[in-house]
């Protein structure tokens, strides 16, 4: 589209995304980040608002086209997917023990035993998204 593949690396330190390998990548995100930047400064109205989703929506489209296109080798993968399971373990950590924190918050305070049903929904659903992606490979592969 707007933004060339050349221009990024895949991000491996600080998050997931992109990174500007080059002047011209760095040139392209404060060209795309700056009108939103500009527009949310501004006194928000109907026009500003459809201005920032419309230009949110095109660089997005866009940034996930160059995601798709940055090559990855066998290894990039290999250590990808250990990143992503490692992280994936640690917000399971942290949202059990966020639930069990709440629960015993509120039995220790006589209060009914209620957590946020998001957390709940969050671990139900990455059960089942591992579940969905082990059949999926284990019937594939």
């Amino acid at each position: 589209m707007i933004g060339k593949k050349e221009w990024f690396k895949r991000r491996k330190y600080a998050g997931w995304g992109l990174m500007p390998a080059t002047w011209q990548g760095w040139v392209y995100t404060l060209i795309m980040i700056s009108p939103l930047v500009v527009m949310s400064l501004t006194q928000v109205n109907e026009i500003i608002l459809g201005a920032i989703v419309v230009w949110f929506v095109i660089f997005s489209v866009d940034m996930a086209d160059i995601m798709i296109h940055v090559p990855k080798d066998e290894r990039d993968s290999l250590h990808e997917a250990i990143a992503e399971r490692n992280a994936l373990w640690v917000i399971l950590a942290v949202l059990a023990t966020g639930v069990a924190f709440e629960l015993a918050q509120n039995v220790a305070q006589g209060k009914e035993a209620f957590v946020d049903p998001v957390i709940i929904i969050a671990i139900i659903a990455g059960l089942i998204a591992k579940a969905a992606t082990n059949y999926w490979l284990d019937k594939n592969n």
